[in-house]
């Protein structure tokens, strides 16, 4: 009896996704809307960075896709006058991952 091959890039893709938990510290709201991402396809790794301060206000929560680092995205999250960078490691492209993360949003 021969054993189904599964391609290793397939079966990657179909598990979920790992938040790192590295800061104590995170927007409000923005929790569970990375994990929500977690589940989607192509995502591997989502990890919260650094905290700041912007000048202007923005009053519902929004997350910007930023710049493409070596494997993912450098996205924005912002809420209020407060900013927070989150890296996400992903094989899909940046179309894609804009429509998924609206798809978390949403939810």
């Amino acid at each position: 009896m021969v054993k189904p091959t599964v391609d290793p890039l397939r079966r990657a893709s179909q598990k979920a996704a790992r938040l790192v938990w590295n800061h104590s510290t995170h927007l409000s709201g923005l929790i569970p809307i990375l994990e929500r991402l977690c589940q989607h396809d192509g995502i591997q790794t989502v990890t919260p960075g650094v905290i700041g301060r912007a000048k202007g206000h923005c009053p519902k929560m929004q997350l910007r896709v930023s710049v493409p680092i070596r494997g993912g995205y450098k996205v924005i999250a912002r809420q209020g006058k407060t900013v927070q960078e989150v890296f996400i490691l992903t094989t899909l492209p940046q179309d894609q991952l804009e429509t998924a993360l609206a798809i978390a949003m949403r939810c």
